[in-house]
């Protein structure tokens, strides 16, 4: 992916079982550090948001606003201020606040609008073309922006996004923001099937995955 873009990231939330609403930083774990990509990210930048540090959307990418906002809540609770989220920061960031939004529910129903059915490859795909277009500077600039920037995915506009997404949704969800992406780069996608836009077929074709066309 494009980090020159990208300046917060994506840590995580929920693991697969509906109903919760964010998946806790285990205690001990691995520092996150600029460059890092996970849902460990997503739920750290939501955390601080909740907390007023962090100031932009969650996108799961460990740039310099993340970095920036780190250091802060380091600052103002006394620590060690490095900008690295080490097992300190985290335990205490964890104590602090819980996130007030639910992305990684947000991209696992449209995971599962767009490609339930689908083989988890197939429904990880639709997942990393949401964060591939997080990554370019032709879309919006965080996840939840992505989903629904107007016109662009069709679980939108006819409401299959309200679906209660499965297991696989989440699990395909919880791949592609630690840094899956079957389609290499992909930025769109259609089902040949029934596309009728000369538009999308016109596009570079990246991989075709399931009932799924993914171009650039």
């Amino acid at each position: 992916m494009n980090t020159m873009k990208k300046s917060s990231v994506i840590a995580a939330l929920i693991g697969g079982f509906l109903g919760l609403t964010a998946m806790a930083m285990p205690a001990g774990a691995a520092a996150l550090e600029k460059g890092t990509q996970s849902e460990h990210v997503l739920d750290l930048q939501l955390r601080l948001s909740t907390l007023g540090y962090f100031q932009a959307g969650a996108t799961g990418y460990y740039g310099s606003i993340t970095y920036e906002a780190v250091k802060k809540f380091q600052k103002q609770s006394g620590l060690p201020v490095s900008g690295t989220a080490d097992s300190k920061t985290l335990s205490l960031l964890k104590q602090s606040a819980a996130p007030k939004q639910n992305v990684l529910e947000q991209l696992a129903r449209l995971i599962h609008a767009e490609a339930r059915g689908e083989s988890l490859q197939g429904q990880i795909a639709v997942g990393a073309v949401v964060l591939n277009r997080v990554q370019s500077n032709a879309f919006p600039d965080s996840i939840t922006e992505v989903i629904f920037q107007p016109g662009q995915f069709s679980a939108i506009l006819d409401g299959q996004y309200n679906l209660t997404p499965g297991p696989s949704a989440y699990q395909a969800a919880r791949a592609a923001l630690n840094g899956s992406d079957p389609t290499n780069g992909a930025l769109f996608y259609y089902n040949p099937k029934i596309a009728t836009s000369a538009w999308s077929k016109s596009r570079p074709i990246k991989v075709r995955i399931d009932q799924h066309v993914f171009t650039l």
